[in-house]
């Protein structure tokens, strides 16, 4: 059975971008000392091969799971590919080519099947309680007598009411004996509708209070085999932990356990992916270099995963796992970060916000595929303490240098977005066209629509367009234009687009070949200049403000 794979297997050629765009990372028991495990771009590369093999088979698109890849260093120095997959696999644990799962589970094999079998008949009467026939029923009798009872009601309200009315006629008509005998017929008119709803009432219960004491007994069962599931249920993860054995790479064992003392531990702690991989790894003394789980066939119970996507190591079932499975093993050359950072300059930083001075040609976030992975958010996640937690708040076209301000808690990330869409933040571009203008300053006000089928192209349609406001200001002119741009709205490019179209000013900034600049430029010469808003937390005015590169 073959579980190493080549990244021939996978992928057509090497990726050398080194950027992180995610760490497994935990603790050391023994040191305290943080330790990480890298996501790069040639793991989710490795991760998209794995999913175009699993799109042509039909058994891994019937049910929605984690998938894992775990790209790793042979002695020889060769490095191979490992893949997992959570739980089980329409069924079956051991599925040739996957690694298998940690040792320790066929210690309780037995007692597992037993159990499970306890558990799928308490499953099914509990799916003959919750349909009685009797509920259905209870439910459409009570529905007819409701309306009887609303019926009868309203016509010995209406009774009631004409009885007031002739009481009052009969007083000032009729006297003594008459008046007497007048008023009784009206007030044994008024006791016989009273008998007639007591008599509604009793009918209706007789036929109610048998079925709702057969509902009543269904649902105390149902209370009772909940509490036999959750019993049997904890007493066969009690075993399954302690059987559990995991290895790390300084060759020490323990069980779930044993890492996990007095905790809560979900259902299927240690069969997720990244557990799996590691220790599959540390047992057979291979260097783990990157990893990656993505979510694949149907769309979660609750739906927030999603096929195709990467995601991070589960907070409940593998975080707490990550320290020691990652214990002994060699930690990435930092001097990689540093060169990163020298790249990156920050130019504000607080417990709540960083701003950096984005370089032209680096994303503002990482893309969908492999090769646009590398931005200002993923190399910012492993340069800061908080950096999982950091969240572009806007976005910089890659090739637009300039502030680019991030949030490291999702309140502050908030408190920002409402800003913009409320306009309180202000932004100032500066640029240069390749070529003159006829206007010195003014307002652009153009409606714009990004056709799909020519992405990330936008064009003014009147149509279709979303509008979009920017101001303008002349600051030089030679053989080019020196302008200052003031965005009112944020659609993408638009102030490319404010520049080069005929309904704005006509003039392509320069270097901007895909707005129709055809003179010779290093870049486009473009840069967020100046950014202005109220920090989200002491309310002051945060203004900022670097020097145009250019």
């Amino acid at each position: 059975m073959v579980i190493l794979h080549k990244l021939s297997d996978f992928i057509e050629s090497a990726i050398n971008n080194l950027s992180p765009s995610y760490y497994y990372q935990g603790y050391c028991p023994q040191t305290g000392e943080l330790l990480k495990l890298a996501r790069t771009p040639l793991a989710e590369a490795v991760a998209y091969g794995l999913m175009r093999y699993l799109a042509t088979d039909e058994r891994y698109n019937s049910e929605g799971k984690m998938y894992g890849v775990l790209l790793v260093e042979l002695p020889s120095g060769e490095q191979r590919v490992l893949k997992a997959f959570s739980g089980l696999l329409n069924g079956s644990s051991m599925v040739e080519g996957w690694v298998p799962p940690i040792s320790g589970k066929d210690e309780v094999a037995l007692d597992e099947a037993r159990t499970l079998v306890q558990l799928e008949a308490i499953k099914q009467e509990l799916i003959i309680l919750r349909q009685l026939p009797q509920r259905k029923q209870y439910e459409i009798l009570s529905r007819e007598f409701e309306q009887q009872w609303q019926q009868i009601s309203d016509r010995h309200l209406n009774c009631k009411q004409q009885r007031q009315e002739k009481r009052q006629i009969l007083c000032k008509t009729l006297t003594e004996t008459a008046l007497t005998v007048a008023l009784e017929q009206l007030d044994a008119e008024s006791r016989w509708q009273g008998i007639e709803r007591r008599q509604f009432k009793r009918q209706r219960d007789g036929i109610l209070q048998p079925l709702k004491q057969i509902i009543a007994n269904a649902d105390a069962r149902i209370r009772e085999l909940k509490q036999q599931r959750q019993a049997l249920s904890r007493q066969l993860q009690t075993q399954m932990h302690a059987a559990y054995s995991l290895i790390n790479f300084l060759g020490q064992s323990a069980s779930l356990q044993q890492l996990i003392p007095g905790g809560s531990m979900p259902t299927g702690t240690g069969d997720c992916c990244a557990p799996k991989l590691l220790h599959y790894a540390a047992i057979h003394r291979l260097k783990p270099l990157a990893m990656a789980e993505f979510w694949w066939g149907m769309s979660s119970r609750n739906q927030d995963k999603v096929q195709g996507e990467f995601y991070e190591a589960c907070a409940e079932r593998c975080q707490p796992l990550m320290g020691f499975l990652l214990s002994g093993l060699p930690q990435r050359d930092l001097s990689v970060e540093a060169a990163i950072a020298q790249t990156l300059p920050i130019i504000y930083e607080d417990e709540w916000l960083i701003a950096v001075n984005k370089p032209p040609g680096l994303l503002s976030v990482p893309g969908r595929y492999p090769d646009r992975q590398d931005s200002v958010e993923s190399r910012l996640r492993h340069l800061v303490p908080d950096g999982m937690a950091l969240m572009a708040v806007h976005r910089l076209d890659q090739e637009t240098s300039g502030i680019l301000l991030l949030a490291r808690d999702l309140q502050t990330y908030r408190q920002l977005t409402q800003q913009f869409q409320q306009r309180q933040v202000h932004k100032v571009y500066e640029a240069i066209l390749a070529g003159s203008v006829a206007i010195e300053k003014g307002v652009i006000e153009l409606p714009l629509w990004g056709d799909p089928q020519q992405r990330p192209y936008q064009k003014v349609d009147w149509q279709r367009g979303k509008p979009s406001l920017t101001h303008f200001q002349v600051i030089a002119t030679s053989n080019y234009t020196r302008i200052e741009f003031i965005p009112l709205t944020g659609r993408t490019h638009q102030l490319r687009v404010h520049a080069a179209d005929p309904k704005g000013l006509g003039v392509p900034i320069l270097g901007d070949r895909l707005y129709g600049c055809r003179a010779d430029a290093s870049r486009l010469h473009l840069h967020a200049r100046e950014f202005c808003c109220n920090h989200p937390q002491s309310g002051q005015v945060l203004h900022l403000k670097v020097q145009t590169p250019f």
